[in-house]
């Protein structure tokens, strides 16, 4: 008696995968940005300096005076020598007056009247110290001014962004079998 076999042949399946990657692109624009920066205001006024000097003290030591200057002194020279000669003679007569009371007035009147009196002198600059007088007012400066703000415009740009999806593709590669084979020789069977 034989037995029957089974004989069995397979073959796996297998998937195929096929796999398409995915694509990303992303770019960001910088910002547009503007800025203006405006001058600063600056005013400046100036006030000059002054410088005076008068040096007329300085020429009249040196004799050099204007004329009304010169007449107004000797208008005053005049009136004071005839203050003064007045005073002598009115002294001098009143002497004349009390001639009886002794001693020479004739004699010391004449002597006083015909001499010069002594000028007295010492030393002298010409001009004399500190007779040039001077006077400075120092300038004025002032400065205004105004700081004028920057103007800053900006505008953000939005990113680009580009995606391109990724694929995957399945297939069968193989695809299953069974194959299946009965072998071997029937069985006799004897009664």
């Amino acid at each position: 008696m034989s037995v029957p076999q089974l004989r069995m042949e397979s073959t796996k399946g297998q998937i195929g995968i096929t796999t398409t990657q995915p694509v990303q692109e992303f770019e960001q624009q910088p910002a547009d940005l503007e800025i203006q920066q405006p001058k600063a205001d600056l005013s400046i006024e100036t006030t000059p300096g002054t410088l005076t000097i008068a040096q007329s003290q300085a020429w009249a030591d040196m004799d050099l005076k204007p004329i009304s200057k010169r007449i107004e002194e000797f208008a005053q020279r005049g009136y004071s020598d005839w203050l003064d000669g007045l005073s002598r003679m009115a002294e001098q007569g009143d002497e004349l007056m009390r001639i009886e009371n002794g001693g020479q007035p004739i004699a010391d009147q004449a002597k006083e009247n015909g001499e010069d009196p002594m000028l007295e002198f010492n030393i002298g600059f010409v001009p004399s110290p500190f007779s040039v007088k001077t006077n400075y007012e120092p300038p004025k400066v002032n400065i205004d001014w105004q700081v004028n703000r920057p103007i800053i415009e900006s505008r953000i740009n939005k990113p680009i962004h580009g995606y391109k999806p990724g694929k995957v593709q399945i297939d069968m590669k193989q695809w299953p079998s069974l194959i299946i084979d009965v072998t071997g020789q029937e069985i006799d069977q004897k009664k």
